[in-house]
């Protein structure tokens, strides 16, 4: 059989995957997505599956070359017949936060009140209609890279006088209410072969917007969670998690996203608002970083689950 193919670029996210794949002594090679190149008369490739794992936050890492890359590598894998694992449908929501929520809008689902702007100076155009406090999200983030609160017009007037709106690596950016999360906490529901797999409450740290799961390294009760599984730098950001058991509802909504967005494994993010106890989704993850330590959090290896799916996909190619 030839290999899976693991296309990745954070040297510690994967772990837990490589491990289990190794585990069971399935071939794979790793691909570094920052250090890569392909022959585009190819008429194959030497995979039997090709896993995407690219992360648009590699630029937080010195390897935004692998952003828009990616995408056209996926693309050359799914033209030459190769099955991909969150192909290039997926992942073109994955850089795009202006593509989630056309695609939220398009499934009339819940999301804050937003504009799409690709200058700064647009922004106090879409300011104008919102209500304070607002945010300026780069289209192009990751773990929430380039997302900048605003509590007052006056600020917001000063940061696009000054130039310090960052408009990111594309250029464009959401302008967003800003939807406080009540009980300080986010819920991201995580899917996997149009299934529900489970669900995590995710708890910043006042002032941050970065609420990577495989980034947290404690339990909502204080219980420290496996360093091996988290990123080397998790005990610095103070996320917080526990278990989290969403509506119904909430669950279909992301099993009906997933089904659109051709989203094999990924997480939805959504909050209860703390003014009107709504539910706002503001967020589509096709990495699906796996919460750290999952089987002491959710009550079982994600991991082990993510497999199978590669084994049932692998027999799927194969008939």
């Amino acid at each position: 059989m030839k290999p899976i193919a693991i296309f990745y670029e954070h040297q510690e996210w994967f772990k837990p995957l490589f491990a289990e794949l190794d585990r069971r002594s399935l071939p794979y090679v790793k691909i570094k997505a920052d250090q890569y190149a392909f022959p585009l008369a190819a008429k194959e490739l030497p995979y039997s599956l090709v896993v995407n794992r690219a992360s648009p936050s590699a630029y937080l890492r010195g390897a935004g070359q692998t952003t828009f890359f990616t995408l056209d590598w996926v693309k050359q894998a799914e033209r030459l017949g190769v099955p991909v694992v969150n192909g290039s449908h997926a992942y073109g929501y994955e850089i795009s936060k202006i593509r989630q929520l056309q695609l939220l809008e398009d499934l009339q689902l819940p999301y804050p009140k937003s504009w799409a702007v690709n200058d700064p100076r647009a922004v106090l155009e879409a300011a104008a209609t919102l209500s304070f406090p607002i945010l300026v999200k780069a289209n192009v983030g990751g773990s929430g890279a380039g997302i900048e609160r605003f509590d007052r017009l006056e600020d917001l007037k000063e940061a696009v006088s000054a130039g310090k709106i960052s408009m990111g690596i594309d250029g464009s950016a959401l302008v967003q209410e800003y939807k406080a999360p009540s009980g300080g906490h986010i819920v991201r529901i995580e899917v996997l072969n149009g299934e529900y797999l489970y669900a995590i409450k995710v708890f910043p740290p006042k002032g941050s917007f970065d609420l990577c799961p495989a980034d947290a390294c404690e339990t909502a009760e204080g219980l420290e969670l496996v360093r091996g599984a988290c990123a080397v730098d998790a005990p610095k950001r103070g996320l917080r998690v526990e278990r989290a058991d969403p509506p119904r509802e909430l669950i279909e909504a992301a099993l009906k996203i997933a089904e659109a967005a051709h989203l094999d494994v990924g997480g939805i993010e959504y909050l209860i608002a703390e003014d009107d106890q709504k539910p706002y989704i503001y967020d589509i993850n096709a990495l699906s970083n796996f919460v750290a330590d999952a089987p002491q959090v959710v009550g079982f290896d994600p991991f082990v689950r993510l497999v199978d799916y590669l084994v049932f996909r692998l027999r799927q190619s194969s008939l």
